[in-house]
């Protein structure tokens, strides 16, 4: 079988493995760290789907800089809910969940400076 999964570049892999957890429901289960403790790889599943995160300061986006160089597509059955605690757990919203081309959907940034759309399909 094959299948691709995201590899995010972050500056923070604690930070953004935190988030993905407290988020989205993230399970952890894969993880690396330097001799002296840092968090520098991680493997995360949401819901089935993997999430590989690595620490990678020079190509990392920044939530303070509002650069996105890419997006992910999270589909899931209450994108409201999980819209909702993403922002509770610290993203912040681009556009709020709305009916909008046949998705239920909205767009944040999470802390890591990522770009997320939550939704699913209407029909």
């Amino acid at each position: 079988m094959s299948k691709i999964a995201p590899w995010l570049s972050v500056e923070d892999v604690a930070l953004a493995v935190a988030f993905y957890e407290s988020a989205f429901g993230a399970e952890t289960v894969e993880s690396h760290a330097d001799k002296a403790g840092t968090l520098q790889v991680a493997r995360v599943m949401i819901e089935g789907a993997e999430v590989w995160i690595s620490r990678d300061a020079a190509n990392a986006p920044s939530a303070a800089d509002g650069k996105e160089p890419m997006h992910l597509i999270l589909t899931v059955d209450d994108p409201d809910a999980v819209f909702a605690r993403a922002i509770a757990a610290g993203a912040r919203e681009v556009t709020a969940v709305r009916d909008d081309y046949g998705w239920r959907i909205g767009r944040l940034v999470d802390p890591a400076g990522q770009g997320w759309e939550i939704g699913k399909p209407l029909s």
